[in-house]
């Protein structure tokens, strides 16, 4: 079992515990509320609004701060017991002694419940995010992604050594998208990707393969079976197909989006491996004007 199987484990089992803990802690303020004479009413409902109160502290403020707020009501309490007591000499509030100890138990066991609950809430969303990173997919566009385009690349490779076919892999980025980032909401990024996505596959051939290469900068590839004269008429077609659809987008035709298409031709003389194709025609969007 991994490291990261065993805390999982180990943050499920402490998460059942804590719950446990709590609910049989207001199991025991329910009882305790239900034991109590009548004419401690008015306290009981005081005090169960006070320990709402501090479990809600202790959850957004800290067990620090939950714990010094649990002594003072604690401190409070022992003040008015001598008061009842003192009022009601015929009287002595021990019925009211559990609001002593419970009120802390409960803040104790609700923080450690959600404490180790966000513990295994972010390891899925790291895990999440490892097993799309190492993916074969984009989750969002279904688009094959940079793991694919490498693995793809080295078929494509081999492919031209044995049969001489030209392999070319096209490249297409937003240009001057870090400048627009600050510009655009996630909205309009989600629907600028996914629009791009849309207009590359439709514009190219069926045996030709569509990539998500980075989401950070959107870099998009395509791997096909032609010369770089043949990859150049279909990134014009792209870019054609992308300028009608965004002017047919109502969420982003006041956007001035331009696509940058840079085109690399696989070279066995001086390529060793898919990266060098890849960042051949990461460079040649450079000169794309």
């Amino acid at each position: 079992m991994t490291n990261r199987a065993k805390n999982s484990n180990r943050e499920t089992w402490l998460t059942d515990i804590y719950l446990i803990a709590f609910l049989m802690m207001v199991s025991g303020l329910a009882l305790g509320i239900a034991a109590t004479q009548t004419h401690y009413l008015l306290i009981n409902v005081t005090f169960l609004a006070v320990t709402i109160c501090l479990i809600l502290f202790t959850y957004f403020w800290g067990i620090i701060t939950g714990l010094l707020l649990n002594l003072a009501f604690m401190f409070a309490q022992i003040l008015i017991v001598i008061y009842v007591s003192q009022t009601h000499a015929d009287t002595v509030a021990w019925g009211l002694l559990f609001w002593m100890i419970l009120p802390l138990l409960l803040s104790i066991s609700f923080y450690g419940m959600t404490a180790h609950l966000r513990k295994l809430q972010a390891d899925n969303v790291k895990l999440r995010q490892d097993l799309i990173e190492r993916g074969a997919f984009d989750e969002s566009t279904n688009l094959r992604t940079t793991v694919s385009f490498i693995e793809d690349t080295a078929v494509f490779t081999e492919t031209n050594r044995r049969f001489n076919l030209p392999v070319t892999t096209m490249i297409i980025r937003i240009r001057y998208f870090q400048e627009m980032r600050s510009m655009i909401s996630d909205s309009q990024l989600s629907e600028l990707l996914q629009l791009v996505s849309e207009t590359i596959k439709d514009a190219m051939r069926t045996n030709d393969i569509t990539y998500l290469l980075d989401r950070t900068n959107p870099t998009w590839g395509v791997l096909l079976f032609t010369n770089a004269d043949g990859a150049g008429i279909a990134g014009k077609r792209i870019k054609d197909k992308f300028d009608k659809a965004l002017l047919d987008s109502d969420n982003l035709a006041t956007l001035e989006v331009r696509l940058m298409v840079g085109v690399a031709s696989w070279d066995a003389e001086k390529m060793k491996n898919p990266y060098d194709l890849m960042n051949a025609g990461i460079k040649e969007t450079e000169y794309d004007v």
